[in-house]
């Protein structure tokens, strides 16, 4: 079946593809090479080399090997689309092949699920993972979802020194950017000023300046407070308990995403 799923994508458009005398296994030696390398590739059509496997090999353990390693080469790349489309085939080469970067390479896509503010299917593969939730590779975003339910910009920057993995750096830093645009937001429907430096606390900003730089065609800095446009109906900003509001519109807001 999965090998259906992997000829659909890749070869049916080609109908004549020039061979080399390269076996599978050298093949595949070279994208582990790609993957290790600090070169991210962007110069070498990867997937032209996984054709090439997939037409000349019968192995799956090297299939799921080939698969592992575009998925890898797809996060240094940055590439989102190339990512979830390789994840997509190799975790059906996993109902018949076992892999020591099995937890890997699922954690990486629960990051992913994550960064698609996607709760609902990340908790259904999660309740699919039970035998990996002991791994750290799946840990880490299981613990990174409870801090984003949290709202808070610091707690979830304070998980960047313990990745399990530098891979998983390319949707945390997404991530940083989505928290931080969230807060903001709440920011500017619970106040009509807040003082810069408490401002900065919350969004995470290591000086001022970096603050006054984000959204600056959208605030107002007044005698050293944001100056926010005042709601057009309801109450007031100052009758309502902001911080509290703030966490639990978020919290709220993600329960909602995960019952749906």
């Amino acid at each position: 079946f999965y090998l259906d799923m992997i000829n659909q994508q890749y070869i049916n458009t080609y109908t004549t593809i020039q061979m080399s005398s390269t076996t599978p296994q050298q093949l595949l030696e070279g994208l582990q090479r790609q993957v290790s390398s600090d070169d991210a590739g962007l110069d070498v059509d990867y997937s032209q080399v996984l054709k090439q496997i997939l037409l000349s090999n019968s192995d799956t353990r090297i299939t799921t090997a080939a698969l592992e390693c575009c998925v890898l080469i797809a996060v240094k790349q940055g590439d989102l689309e190339a990512f979830q489309r390789h994840v997509s085939l190799v975790k059906a080469t996993y109902e018949n092949v076992e892999s020591d970067k099995r937890a890997w390479i699922l954690g990486l896509n629960l990051m992913y699920l994550l960064l698609m503010d996607n709760p609902s299917e990340f908790h259904s593969e999660l309740e699919l993972l039970q035998e990996e939730l002991q791994s750290s590779y799946i840990q880490f975003p299981v613990l990174l979802e409870q801090r984003l339910m949290l709202g808070s910009y610091n707690d979830v920057a304070a998980l960047q020194s313990q990745l399990p993995d530098p891979s998983y750096g390319l949707f945390m830093e997404s991530l940083l950017v989505t928290v931080r645009d969230r807060i903001a937001d709440c920011l500017e429907g619970a106040y009509r000023t807040l003082s810069l430096e408490a401002a900065r606390k919350m969004l995470g900003f290591a000086t001022i300046q970096e603050l006054e730089e984000y959204r600056a065609d959208d605030w107002i800095i007044e005698n050293g407070e944001l100056c926010f446009q005042p709601p057009t109906v309801g109450r007031k900003a100052t009758d309502v308990p902001s911080m509290k509001l703030i966490a639990q519109t978020l919290s709220y807001a993600t329960e909602l995403e995960r019952i749906v």
